[in-house]
């Protein structure tokens, strides 16, 4: 059996088409994989499911015919700032033990859900305010303990202490100007994130 230049080249091109053919499938194959969507619970939801990459990115359909059966997951916004207006007992700062105002947790545990919640590790600020009552000493360590009352809850609900800045205070060098400076409305924390 003679083997000519012609099926040589022929061969050659037919294993050069094979290998290729491989390559490019084995490449859709895991891109295939990566970008896998799957459907997760989802609270907000009446049917309980939401669709999501393998990313955990929000489900965005760009093809005509591709699910129309299932709403596009939404993730809670993070503000970037909020104010709490936590007031204690006298002379005492543990949250949530000593705080007279219980609703105001509320706003903090539903900033802990949401920031925890977040594909990106949220860094946080936390910044005690007092009203202008006392000396700026007084005050400064005043906020200071707030601040830190704050931080200790935001780390006891699970919140990891590597994302949060070290307590902060302003005292009564930060008065809000739409209040008098000896209104208990001055008495804040303010909790800021940074996107890292």
């Amino acid at each position: 059996m003679f083997i000519t230049a012609k099926s040589l080249r022929t061969a050659a091109v037919a294993c050069t088409a094979a290998a290729a053919l491989f390559i490019g499938s084995a490449a859709v194959a895991q891109d295939l994989e990566e970008s896998y969507w799957y459907a997760a619970g989802g609270a907000n939801f009446p049917n309980g499911q939401l669709w999501a990459t393998s990313y955990g990115e929000c489900w965005q359909s760009a093809y005509p015919d591709g699910p129309t059966n299932l709403p596009p997951c939404e993730r809670d916004i993070v503000p970037a700032e909020i104010t709490v207006k936590l007031l204690f007992e006298f002379d005492k700062y543990q949250v949530p033990e000593t705080v007279v105002n219980r609703e105001e947790l509320a706003i903090i545990d539903d900033y802990i859900a949401k920031v925890q919640g977040t594909p990106v590790e949220e860094y946080v600020t936390i910044v005690g305010h007092t009203d202008a009552k006392g000396s700026d000493a007084y005050n400064m360590a005043l906020g200071m303990r707030r601040a830190d009352a704050v931080r200790d809850y935001f780390i006891a609900e699970g919140y990891p202490a590597r994302l949060l800045a070290p307590a902060e205070s302003l005292g009564k060098r930060d008065l809000l100007p739409q209040y008098s400076p000896f209104s208990v409305e001055q008495r804040r924390v303010v909790i800021t994130k940074i996107d890292q």
